[in-house]
């Protein structure tokens, strides 16, 4: 809710002001149709501005990446492009996210959930949620946590409710989880604190594992949480969180452009899918990621649910 308001002040407050503006220069003498065809580059601007912004600090801050993944030129402007698109359409997904409704409840054998990252809502599951159902992949569920500068530990008390939720809508006793970003530290630190028994997978996209140098540019509490080396993760990652049991597959890109250094996202654990040629935010939004994904949750439908008292086993080992 609180982005959604957030953003939606943003939209409206700014279109009006613009309105103002150019009503006034009308009235002045000035031509209306530049003010018309100008009219979309209010929206564009602050996206745009974003994505110059936070790329420029992806490359200072970028992990020294193998020769076979370098960009040439179209692909970097194909790379630019692309997060530039998924930055410009999330404000207004994530304004209308009450839009994208849960499944009613249902009989079904292994749900999926999409947890979002730091600063935003459900709506950025939109393109991915709609070529899950596509597949015929389902029921997909998605959620809200905040308020947006809250802790991650909160975040994770709000993700075990949801997760509760689920399990009796549907009656399924596992689930598979499909985070971006800050997502996969806040279903991590659920892991942590209650254990693994109801998740059957856990599908990470961009998670800064190991922290973000990128979170220093920002002040909250999660975004301290994210910062490297801090107390938090250096607890998330101790040996001690293998004992969930759940399989974990991280997905990261080399010109990831917000997770810094990229290798960040990184578990050594962990099965880690690396791919190149996306950014942060287009991590959502890319088809051969959306391929990616669902084939880890097919490979969960495959497997066979895991009792508590084999997660005690693989505790106790």
């Amino acid at each position: 809710m609180w982005t959604a308001v957030v953003l939606g002040s943003i939209i409206v407050g700014g279109y009006a002001a613009y309105a103002m503006w150019a009503t006034a220069a009308v009235r002045d003498g000035a031509a209306l149709w530049p003010f018309v065809l100008a009219a979309p580059l209010v929206y564009f601007a602050l996206p745009f501005a974003f994505t110059c912004i936070w790329m420029a600090f992806g490359w200072w801050w970028r992990a020294q990446a193998p020769t076979d993944v370098a960009l040439s030129f179209r692909h970097k402007l194909r790379l630019f492009g692309h997060e530039f698109a998924s930055l410009a359409q999330s404000p207004l997904r994530m304004t209308f996210y009450w839009l994208l409704r849960d499944p009613p409840p249902a009989p079904a054998d292994l749900p999926v959930l999409l947890v979002h990252g730091i600063g935003c809502n459900a709506g950025v599951w939109w393109g991915m949620r709609r070529d899950l159902a596509a597949r015929g992949i389902a029921p997909v569920y998605t959620m809200s946590y905040g308020p947006p500068l809250a802790s991650i530990e909160l975040f994770a008390d709000q993700l075990a409710e949801k997760i509760a939720g689920i399990r009796a809508a549907t009656g399924a006793g596992q689930i598979v989880i499909v985070t971006h970003s800050m997502g996969g530290l806040v279903a991590r630190a659920y892991l942590r604190r209650y254990g693994g028994a109801h998740v059957r997978r856990l599908i990470t996209l961009g998670a800064p594992h190991q922290g973000s140098r990128h979170a220093w540019m920002m002040f909250g509490a999660p975004l301290a949480q994210m910062r490297p080396d801090n107390a938090f993760l250096v607890r998330l990652n101790a040996d001690t969180e293998r004992a969930a049991g759940v399989p974990v597959v991280s997905l990261w890109s080399w010109h990831d452009s917000m997770v810094t250094p990229q290798t960040s996202s990184r578990l050594t654990w962990a099965e880690n899918i690396v791919i190149a040629g996306v950014a942060h935010n287009a991590l959502l939004n890319d088809r051969g990621v959306w391929d990616r994904v669902a084939g880890e949750i097919r490979k969960a439908q495959t497997k066979e649910p895991r009792s508590v008292d084999a997660l005690r086993a693989s505790t106790a080992n």
